[in-house]
């Protein structure tokens, strides 16, 4: 169909998955249709609550009922989760409506015509300080920002101050954080102060949700992760990081042949090292076995030639598809790209990682297997910082964690279908 052609419904009714909706979600839906005239919207709330696919249709509609020729941006902690979370479900349901939606991949932007009118919305990921460079010196019409608690301040402030067309407005969603979050005390206190309606989800406002799912969902967190993804309360973090891990079900490692294995290491000289060997089987990633080294308990420091030679031993042989190292760890990546090992710098953000791993312990795609003994005594010990400052974790009983974590956020989650950046790449005998 050519831009000139006319869709009457473009923009204005529900598509029919969306043809029971709770009230909450229709406030998402018509918000900016009040004559109250807000500048910004904000959903906030538990995991799985319905408001992220219904934010994505109502930010659509409202950009191409009320502007043409404009400029938009979606934005997530990355592109790739902006694909992945929104765009996947949402695109389809754009087109069944009448919207033409033609993806630009190598400009990360998506054009989208109706009707007559075609405006073009850039997709933009803010997962550190530099990321508001890249929006710097465009003009918006509005900006969604999903997930807006993972994005650094200075990335939101600049999308924001790029809305300069008469008539923008601003959309955020986010799960809780702790309530010394900036966003929480700069948005959420002061929603009514910055002309934002404010939108609190939970499970019971996405109707699509059954009661069976919903139960596992709740089943799923104890502790703050429970406060916050399930009751979707703004919660300082308290106690253990990891307290529903419990030892005794941990299972006996796997027997036979795995898919695929993978060695995540934390670095350490003065402090511990660790290293943990996992197998994949059906969509589950056991860690095995492992090597733990503390050079204080030993009276001896390891060089980085020795621990090489400990992570060959824990290979065992095995076909090694990856070897995940702490970024910092410069001096021993060198050796094992030297050596061959196909090498790749770890993910480090702390808190993700965290929310991954958690997340994956409970879906059971990550299984600790007994026999690792101190990843199973790290769990029992590893803790939040309760001084009120925000959300940090104890940097003691921490470095099989800290391997965990990074598999978990590089490996596990964190490929969402990019390629891989190594350290090196050297062929290794049977190894690659």
């Amino acid at each position: 169909m050519g831009k000139g052609a006319t869709r009457p419904n473009c923009g204005q009714s529900p598509n029919e998955k969306f043809s029971e909706l709770s009230p909450k979600q229709k406030r998402v839906m018509s918000w900016w249709r009040s004559r109250r005239g807000w500048d910004a919207v904000i959903c906030d709330g538990a995991v799985r609550s319905g408001k992220t696919v219904c934010m994505g249709l109502s930010f659509f509609n409202w950009a191409m009922a009320r502007f043409d020729g404009q400029a938009f941006a979606l934005c997530g902690k990355t592109i790739e989760s902006v694909r992945r979370n929104l765009l996947r479900e949402l695109l389809p349901i754009l087109r069944q409506r009448g919207f033409e939606c033609e993806q630009l991949f190598s400009r990360n932007q998506i054009s989208v015509t109706c009707g007559e009118r075609q405006n073009i919305f850039y997709l933009f990921g803010g997962k550190d300080e530099s990321s508001a460079d890249l929006i710097q010196g465009l003009t918006l019409a509005g900006v969604l920002m999903d997930e807006v608690v993972l994005m650094p301040r200075s990335f939101v402030e600049q999308a924001c101050a790029r809305c300069s067309v008469e008539g923008a407005k601003l959309w955020f969603s986010c799960n809780p954080e702790g309530p010394q979050h900036w966003f929480y005390k700069e948005w959420i206190c002061r929603a009514q102060e910055r002309n934002a309606l404010y939108l609190h989800f939970t499970m019971k406002d996405n109707p699509s949700l059954s009661d069976k799912v919903r139960r596992r969902y709740e089943q799923m967190f104890k502790g703050t992760f429970y406060r916050r993804f399930v009751l979707g309360e703004w919660v300082a973090a308290e106690g253990l990081v990891y307290d529903f891990f419990k030892e005794e079900n941990c299972p006996e490692p796997p027997e036979g042949e795995m898919e695929r294995w993978c060695i995540s290491c934390d670095y350490g000289t003065i402090n511990p090292a660790s290293f943990g060997l996992w197998g994949l089987r059906d969509g589950v990633w056991y860690r095995v076995k492992e090597y733990y080294y503390d050079s204080k308990l030993a009276g001896r420091q390891m060089t980085d030639g020795e621990y090489a030679q400990k992570l060959a031993a824990l290979a065992g042989g095995r076909d090694i598809w990856r070897v995940v190292v702490d970024p910092s760890a410069a001096s021993f990546i060198e050796v094992l790209r030297r050596d061959g090992w196909r090498v790749m710098k770890a993910k480090n953000d702390v808190l993700s990682g965290v929310r991954v791993t958690a997340e994956l312990l409970r879906c059971e795609k990550l299984i600790i297997c007994r026999g690792c003994d101190d990843a199973i005594r790290e769990f029992g010990l590893y803790r939040w910082e309760e001084d009120g400052t925000g959300d940090r974790v104890r940097k003691q009983d921490d470095h099989a964690m800290d391997d965990i974590r990074y598999f978990a956020a590089t490996i596990v989650e964190g490929q969402g279908g990019q390629p891989p950046v190594f350290a090196g790449s050297v062929s290794r005998r049977s190894r690659m």
